[in-house]
């Protein structure tokens, strides 16, 4: 737990840094678009559906989502940065958008009810994660049955050295600690997903790429 631990203090003072305008990742990024693709692309969301957006940030994903459900609808950002909270709260605002909802909480802890939501998007912080395996199964939790799993998320290659895997300053450069194709797709199917796919969108680095994710919960019975 103590490298968990550590692993969160270093994401959440880099992010912090980020939604108060410092640099990230070798520039200044708006603290808006810091993923790494387009998960609501790809969610197919529909109105009346509650979605869960995993590290929202800035809300960014989570206004899109709210718009695209409808007032029927709700869309819930997770993120455990009180400034980036207090900055999607700000967005929400300001865009007029009712239906959208900030929570501060752990994506290995997610503090939601067991089939309380619909679809769970994330748009490059899954990689961020210490332990991923647990935030699977929390996300297959949350899920109802049937409930999508739709993400954009970094990808290692097979051969990416241990080296910089291990380099802590990398994680808040979206690159150490990503699973490679194969560890996602045990580990979505550990916990209990299926129909998995995961595909490649562009290339991050000479040791990532880019994919989109998606995975559904199974149906009832």
């Amino acid at each position: 737990m103590a490298e968990l631990t550590d692993i969160r203090e270093t994401v959440r003072e880099k992010y912090a840094a980020v939604a108060s305008g410092e640099p990230c990742c070798g520039g200044t990024l708006d603290p808006g678009s810091l993923g790494c693709g387009v998960p609501t692309a790809v969610a197919d969301l529909h109105p009346g559906e509650i979605v869960l957006d995993l590290g929202s940030g800035a809300g960014e994903d989570v206004l899109v989502s709210a718009r695209r459900v409808g007032p029927s609808g709700r869309a819930i950002g997770l993120d455990m940065t009180d400034e980036m909270l207090a900055l999607a709260r700000a967005n929400a605002t300001a865009a007029g958008v009712e239906n959208a909802e900030f929570v501060k909480g752990y994506i290995e802890a997610m503090p939601l009810a067991s089939g309380s939501v619909d679809v769970v998007i994330s748009n490059c912080v899954i990689n961020l994660s210490g332990d991923k395996p647990q935030v699977m199964q929390e996300a297959l939790r949350v899920l109802r049955p049937g409930g999508r799993f739709a993400v954009a998320d970094v990808i290692a290659d097979e051969d990416m050295d241990e080296a910089t895997r291990a380099d802590m300053a990398a994680y808040t450069g979206c690159i150490a600690g990503a699973l490679t194709r194969r560890e996602y797709e045990a580990a979505l199917g550990d916990a209990g997903f299926v129909d998995i796919e995961i595909r490649e969108t562009h290339r991050m680095h000479t040791h990532a790429g880019s994919a989109v994710i998606r995975a559904r919960k199974p149906s009832a019975g």
